[in-house]
């Protein structure tokens, strides 16, 4: 394919789903802004007035960036698998696209890019829904620009894994309810892991989600549990080993042809 068809391809892709996405908005969006309200209204309004202070930061602002970056990988995954496995037994939209000549990682970019497009909005509408709880304060932009957008790639890519692999809908369900759930409550939304004794401090600090939590709070905040470094590096392993592991089972149509 010419470099023209593969943007056209890549745009196709990337259109279809967004305005899927618009067109089901209490579905895609109405939901994460809710509940975060809601996690707002308790633990910011009602228990941050009791807990006082985490980090020298009021809590309700320590909180701001876990339940961005909550919805934002919740999001993200979310697209892409759904997607993905709509296009394999919804129609079988996925075979249209494998039978042309467009490169998988053409595929797999139009994919992720929805599933970013998805998450970066939806955290976007989580922080200014913050805004009405607590005022807003910004470290470092770039850091908190670039934990945004990795994250949505990393959480994109990885649905994406999930959604070439499941074979029902409750292959979809599974990984968000049992793996990605724990993981981001876990990681570090509500509490900071200083303030865990013994082998829960241990466990949170294996959880990856933390130090992606982490490496966005420090964003705002201009503090954190671990370096920053940690969690830049960790991301940007993530990124590499799931695009690795995206293009190469789209490559192969492993789950994929029937």
């Amino acid at each position: 394919m010419t470099p023209r068809e593969q943007w056209t391809a890549f745009y196709t892709i990337i259109r279809k789903d967004v305005v899927r996405m618009f067109r089901i908005w209490p579905q895609t969006f109405l939901p994460s802004v809710v509940t975060s309200s809601l996690y707002f209204l308790i633990f910011g309004a009602f228990l941050g007035s009791r807990i006082g202070e985490v980090h020298g930061v009021p809590y309700i602002m320590f909180v701001v960036p876990g339940l961005v970056m909550l919805a934002v990988v919740t999001n993200s995954y979310a697209n892409t698998s759904f997607v993905m496995f709509s296009s394999k037994f919804f129609g079988r939209s996925i075979d249209e696209i494998l039978v042309s000549p467009t490169p998988a990682w053409v595929l797999v970019a139009g994919y992720v890019a929805g599933g970013v497009i998805r998450g970066v909005l939806v955290g976007l509408l989580v922080l200014v829904v913050s805004l009405l709880f607590t005022s807003l304060v910004i470290h470092n932009l770039l850091v908190v620009l670039g934990f945004l957008f990795l994250t949505s790639v990393v959480l994109a890519l990885a649905g994406l894994v999930n959604g070439v692999y499941a074979k029902s809908i409750d292959g979809i369900n599974i990984v968000p309810t049992f793996v990605l759930t724990p993981l981001v409550y876990l990681g570090g939304v509500f509490y900071s892991a200083q303030t865990l004794p013994g082998v829960w401090g241990m466990i949170t600090k294996v959880d990856p989600i933390f130090y992606i939590i982490n490496g966005f709070r420090y964003g705002f905040l201009g503090v954190s549990d671990v370096p920053i470094l940690y969690s830049s590096l960790l991301l940007i392993a993530l990124a590499v080993v799931f695009l690795g592991m995206a293009v190469y089972l789209i490559h192969k149509g492993l789950g994929l042809k029937q």
